[in-house]
């Protein structure tokens, strides 16, 4: 592995304590160019995740907090009518989704409107505002939280917004022994304060290049091609697959390649990452409150490797 990326992890274990897999997953995500959601319940590290890749990866930052009276425009930016002499005229403030690392902070809190203005950012890479398409930031990621649906004040994520994130991930609570470290250790933003970066943003999109260039057989291509198959031929499922998720179980299997060291992914590396991909994307038929890691574990068990 690249000694950069081994040092972002090993950065990133000393904030988010007995979460390794977590913390691969998010690179993962990030080196694969996907958007990643985190979902969780309140204080279990799902904003510190976010802050530490951001400062580990030497990438600007920056937070919205999504609440019920958030605008678009508070996301976005804003045209101003500005005076200058004798003239004047409408000058766009850029608004926080302007940076490298966007953390969209409890994005099920706000009203659906505002949801959507995340749409052609997180798709496209660009906003339109007043008529302007205006680039955002290269590279540029988005890492949304939320809370469970059952918490009060949530309004559910559209599956066309979902579908824009390549993985959905939990935290989860963290073991004993690394609970028993945080609660005897100092504060964990004191720590990241002290945390150096070990990329820039050059750098990372280096490393995404090499993503790139990691090798699919088609054997593999062919063992994807399976899996999207069963999602929509099994009747397990209310709808199979898209081919965007096709794409990001490739992409997705490719960044964990790099991540071991490979320069080839192998069967493996889809069965790590299938989870984290599909987890939010598929819904069983029987509409039954769906329990996504059975349903993950079904498609491995009933999808043979070629």
């Amino acid at each position: 592995m690249n000694s950069s990326l081994q040092e972002v992890l090993d950065q990133a274990n000393q904030i988010i304590l007995g979460k390794e897999k977590a913390i691969r997953l998010a690179l993962c995500c990030l080196l694969a160019r996907g958007h990643l959601l985190i979902e969780d319940i309140p204080g279990v590290g799902k904003t510190t995740l976010a802050h530490t890749l951001a400062r580990v990866l030497g990438l600007e930052f920056q937070r919205i907090q999504f609440t019920s009276d958030l605008l678009p425009g508070d996301i976005l930016g804003v045209s101003v009518y500005e005076q200058q002499g004798q003239q004047g005229r409408f000058v766009f403030h850029q608004g926080p989704i302007f940076a490298h690392l966007v953390l969209a902070d409890e994005v099920n809190r706000a009203s659906p409107k505002t949801q959507s203005a995340l749409l052609e950012a997180m798709e496209e890479r660009q906003i339109t505002s007043d008529g302007v398409t205006r680039p955002l930031p290269d590279p540029f990621f988005v890492i949304a939280t939320q809370n469970p649906q059952y918490q009060i004040g949530t309004f559910p994520l559209p599956e066309s917004q979902l579908d824009r994130f390549l993985m959905r991930i939990e935290i989860g609570y963290p073991p004993e022994d690394a609970e028993r470290a945080l609660l005897g250790a100092r504060a964990r933003r004191d720590v990241l304060k002290e945390i150096q970066p070990c990329m820039n943003a050059g750098q990372l999109m280096a490393v995404q290049k090499q993503v790139e260039n990691i090798t699919c057989s088609s054997a593999l291509l062919d063992y994807i091609l399976a899996i999207i198959r069963h999602t929509r031929e099994s009747g397990h499922f209310s709808e199979g697959l898209s081919p965007r998720a096709g794409l990001a179980l490739r992409h997705a299997a490719q960044a964990w390649a790099l991540l071991n060291d490979r320069s080839m992914a192998l069967p493996e590396d889809v069965q790590a990452i299938l989870p984290a991909v599909v987890n939010h994307r598929l819904q069983p038929a029987d509409h039954d409150s769906p329990d996504t890691h059975a349903m993950a574990d079904q498609l491995l068990r009933a999808v043979a490797i070629p």
